[in-house]
């Protein structure tokens, strides 16, 4: 009888969470496996080698980006309106995996770094005919990125870094007039 899905994805979570608290060298099969609760051997069966976990998160992350790419295109304030705004991270899946996957291309992952430059490449093309030219469309993404970043370290600070509610609105408000 095959094992459930359910154990594969909770030694993807627990990958996930020594990714992101750890860093990528102490992201083992033995941390992964202990911190999933599961024995070596249950990791084993799911997972092969480091490589197959780094591979599971890269399919994570390409699935959640995926679903995404499906909100995006039915936001009623549009793809613009949508991605500005989802670029401050709420610790939703897609922020985890973006981050996990981050850090295995920190570590020296090549699908990581490709994964994570076909994952801005399908931001870019969702939001490209909804902008008036490259300039507008590197201007949504550069605000983007550093939404995410200034998020990264708006964490426990004192200062507020990005900006929420009306704040936020009024800038994705200037984004989308300034870009269509």
């Amino acid at each position: 009888m095959a094992r459930p899905p359910l154990a594969r994805e909770r030694v993807l979570d627990a990958f996930e969470e020594i990714l992101i608290s750890s860093g990528e060298r102490t992201a083992t099969l033995d941390a992964t496996s202990k911190a999933a609760g599961v024995s070596k051997g249950g990791l084993l069966y799911h997972f092969a080698s480091k490589d197959d976990l780094a591979a599971g998160m890269i399919e994570r992350l390409k699935r959640l980006v995926d679903e995404d790419l499906t909100d995006m295109d039915r936001a009623t304030d549009g793809p613009v309106a949508y991605y500005v705004r989802t670029s401050v991270m709420e610790n939703e899946p897609l922020d985890r995996a973006l981050i996990a996957v981050s850090r295995l291309a920190q570590g020296g992952s090549s699908g990581a770094g490709d994964a994570l430059r076909e994952t801005r490449s399908s931001w870019a093309d969702a939001i490209r005919p909804h902008v008036r030219d490259q300039a507008s469309l590197d201007l949504v993404l550069l605000v983007g990125d550093g939404l995410y970043f200034n998020n990264s370290l708006d964490v426990n600070g004192p200062d507020r870094l990005v900006p929420r509610g009306p704040e936020l609105d009024a800038l994705v408000e200037l984004v989308v007039r300034a870009t269509s």
